[in-house]
């Protein structure tokens, strides 16, 4: 066998098998990466691409020719969810949930029955908010450090994307103002 005038020597097939696989997986890495932005065949392009007719306008850029920084952080829409707290446990084997707004207002599940909702002043709101955006909050470990009681309760925080998991044992102080500020007392730990 000659490439271009010189000789190529047969791989062991082993090796054949190898270089083979490794096509094979590159031609799927390349294919699910074109199929998943959405750049496969049939596919329109997307609002404001190159081929859509509609130009992006230019991001806005300083006297250097950086571009320049928002303006600011984004302020969270009203009904976009400021903390989420799951309670599983206890002797009843509950699993609740609360949510609590951005704009204040929360909704509480607890087992079967109908979902109770209502809104916190601004300054609970405020409180809560607070207490999540406390640096020390930020400092609280993820999962509990003792150990855990006996038909005990977990409480799941999730507030920006962190997941807080407590118990009924001893808590870090900053976490229980969050605790504290929570509508209606607190977590929902009842059937």
């Amino acid at each position: 066998m000659t490439r271009a005038g010189r000789a190529v020597r047969a791989l062991p097939p082993v090796r054949a098998r190898r270089r083979g696989a490794l096509l094979l997986v590159a031609a799927l890495v390349l294919g699910g990466a074109a199929g998943a932005s959405g750049c496969g065949p049939g596919t329109p392009p997307a609002p404001g691409g190159p081929a859509s007719g509609v130009s992006t306008p230019p991001a806005p850029t300083t006297a250097a020719g950086t571009v320049a920084p928002p303006d600011g952080p984004e302020e969270p829409q009203g009904q976009e969810v400021l903390v989420e707290v799951v309670v599983n446990g206890g002797l009843a084997g509950v699993r609740n949930q609360l949510v609590v707004h951005h704009d204040g207002t929360w909704t509480s599940r607890s087992g079967t029955k109908p979902p109770r909702t209502g809104r916190m002043t601004p300054a609970e709101a405020a409180e809560l908010r607070a207490a999540l955006e406390d640096p020390a909050y930020a400092r609280v470990p993820g999962r509990p450090t003792g150990a855990p009681l006996p038909d005990g309760f977990q409480y799941f925080v999730t507030y920006r994307h962190r997941l807080v998991v407590a118990d009924d044992g001893e808590r870090p102080p900053a976490l229980q103002r969050v605790f504290d500020a929570l509508p209606e007392g607190g977590p929902p730990t009842g059937p």
